[in-house]
């Protein structure tokens, strides 16, 4: 069943659980996060991006730039129609998220694709004009019953850990304002995760995630949640975070299974992919904790 994403994570927060957030590029992998999902019991998020952390803030224009930027709303419809479709027949709980979404222009083309969920990422802007930007869109969303989530602080690259993994953590008192004023469903936190491989080990600032969860009383988000460990994904999960964005763990296990099966037939390797991508993603669904919740 197709559901607004702020449905799934608030039974993930009164279960004390996370929900895993998959990032999804075609059909396979969209049908391989619903049966895992399904054979699992537990409710999924469907993760589309279009790349925000990929493009760059043009003060001129005053707003967000990038390759391809144009082309965005007519994959977003084609594509988010695909999960859509999907999404009603399953028989869990699902929501189809726009992640890091690039602009106001993409956030309304996502809502009429019929996504239930927007990620507005402004987490580059300045504080006043971050909660400015959310909160516009925040009201539009709401009039259609589609949930917001919004970053603060700002999640960087894996590739870059040394210094991206303790530099722009969420601030716990800026959150309780930002959260207030911006009226999100959710909220991203920076605490330690990175986005892509990780360069160093992963820390993951425990306290600063308790204090947030003290400040605020919406759902709390973690992106970068490949290579960042079961024990601190589990442990987060328990803690707070009730939503973890999954995408390069899960295109890895996919790469291996068709090389480990030494496909020479595309059609047996495109199977092959979508079996180690869901057999990846139901070990990230046992980690958080949410199988059999529904």
């Amino acid at each position: 069943m197709l559901v607004p994403m702020k449905d799934i994570l608030l039974h993930a927060q009164k279960e004390g659980y996370a929900v895993v957030a998959a990032n999804c590029n075609n059909e396979d992998t969209v049908r391989a996060c619903i049966e895992a999902a399904e054979e699992q019991r537990s409710a999924i998020i469907l993760n589309i991006g279009y790349g925000a952390n990929s493009m760059q803030y043009d003060h001129r224009l005053g707003r967000l730039v990038g390759e391809h930027f144009e082309e965005v709303p007519k994959l977003m419809v084609f594509f988010g129609r695909i999960c859509e479709k999907l999404a009603e027949d399953a028989s869990i709980p699902v929501a189809i998220n726009l992640d890091h979404g690039a602009s106001f222009e993409h956030a309304i083309w996502a809502i009429r694709a019929g996504y239930t969920s927007i990620m507005i990422d402004r987490s580059m802007l300045p504080f006043e004009q971050n909660i400015a930007e959310v909160k516009e869109l925040v009201k539009i969303a709401h009039a259609v019953n589609v949930s917001v989530e919004a970053e603060l602080g700002h999640v960087g690259w894996g590739a870059q850990y040394e210094k991206d993994g303790t530099s722009h953590l969420t601030d716990p008192t800026e959150a309780r304002q930002y959260v207030a004023q911006t009226g999100c469903d959710a909220l991203a936190v920076a605490i330690g995760s990175a986005h892509g491989e990780y360069s160093g080990t992963p820390y993951i600032d425990f306290d600063r995630l308790k204090e947030i969860r003290n400040n605020v009383t919406v759902p709390l988000v973690l992106h970068g949640g490949s290579g960042t460990g079961k024990e601190n994904l589990r442990r987060a999960a328990k803690e707070g975070i009730c939503k973890v964005n999954i995408g390069t763990d899960l295109y890895k296990a996919g790469a291996k299974a068709w090389n480990d099966a030494n496909c020479t037939f595309a059609g047996n390797g495109y199977q092959m992919i979508k079996e180690g991508y869901k057999r990846c993603l139901i070990s990230y669904m046992e980690i958080l904790g949410s199988c059999n919740r529904y």
